[in-house]
């Protein structure tokens, strides 16, 4: 009796563990995806469809999910690695990779494993890149170093079922001796466009002062030539009125001399005038002696037309 409740317990424990298996299993093969996610679909080890976003349920014990995608943009981390540039210079180069699943069958099929994958390549390619590249070019082509990485990754992307959107270098860092020696080119280059700089002032600045010191010479020739002229123009202006009055002067000179007596007034002003320069050449000191017909002012008188003329009686 006892051996038959026995035996009555183990077989439905035994139900009761296959309905337990029964239930995770049936919950189990419902599925809810997530949108951008792609889940990978096998029957009885074979694959049998790719499930996407929503809400899909299996066969139990017959389907699985083999692989879980997810289908939006990832970053990977490349680790840093030692590359010899073409100046036989060792570098070391980290960077980042941007991919997304495009094919998930592919991608769960085609490879392994695809982001280890495109690391290996990204690594390879870095390698052989830069291997073509002086250290000073490596620094300055980091945009060719990045196209060509992405160009191989998406040769090989379309058989892995992956697009390799952008491949960024993180870091190019040379040796302690060749970056001390960098800084040193950098310290030394720094200081030539400086002195080139000061040169360049230096020079600037003599020609402005040249400049101006010719400037400052025109100004004043031109402002001397100016107040010559101004002179000149003054003189003639002086010259022409002094004329202007001698000849007024002579004119009525002449009329008065034709005037009637008009001789006999001059004789008496050039009498007056002589007479009177005659006393100043004499000094108490000193002796003239000067020609007899210098006294004589009726012959100097007669010599330039002015005879003395007496009135009828």
């Amino acid at each position: 009796m006892i051996a038959g409740i026995d035996t009555d317990m183990i077989v439905m424990a035994i139900w009761a563990v296959i309905f337990a298996v029964f239930i995770i299993k049936l919950f189990q093969s419902i599925r809810l995806v997530p949108t951008k996610s792609a889940y990978i679909v096998e029957r009885l080890g074979k694959y049998h469809s790719t499930l996407d976003a929503g809400f899909h349920a299996l066969v139990p014990f017959i389907d699985k999910v083999a692989y879980i995608h997810d289908l939006k943009e990832e970053t990977i981390d490349v680790p840093p690695q030692e590359c010899f540039s073409c100046d036989e210079v060792n570098v070391e180069v980290d960077g980042v990779i941007y991919i997304s699943v495009v094919d998930p069958v592919k991608a769960s099929y085609g490879v392994t494993d695809y982001r280890y994958a495109a690391i290996q390549l990204a690594q390879t390619t870095t390698r052989s890149v830069i291997g073509t590249l002086d250290l000073d070019r490596t620094f300055e082509e980091r945009d060719v170093i990045s196209a060509k990485v992405v160009e191989v990754l998406d040769q090989a992307g379309a058989l892995w079922g992956i697009r390799v959107h952008r491949y960024e270098i993180k870091n190019i860092t040379p040796p302690e001796t060749v970056k001390n020696a960098m800084e040193m080119q950098v310290n030394a280059e720094r200081e030539r466009r400086a002195l080139l700089a000061k040169s360049e002032g230096d020079k600037q600045s003599k020609i402005n002062r040249s400049e101006g010191i010719k400037t400052e010479t025109i100004n004043h020739s031109e402002g001397e030539m100016q107040r010559r002229i101004n002179e000149a123009e003054g003189k003639g202006e002086e010259i022409l009125t002094i004329a202007r009055a001698t000849a007024e002067s002579i004119e009525r000179m002449a009329t008065v001399i034709a005037a009637p007596g008009g001789k006999n007034v001059v004789r008496m002003q050039l009498g007056a005038q002589y007479l009177k320069q005659l006393e100043g050449v004499s000094t108490g000191e000193s002796k003239v002696i000067l020609p007899g017909n210098m006294m004589d002012f009726d012959h100097w008188m007669n010599s330039i037309g002015l005879e003395e003329t007496t009135k009828p009686k």
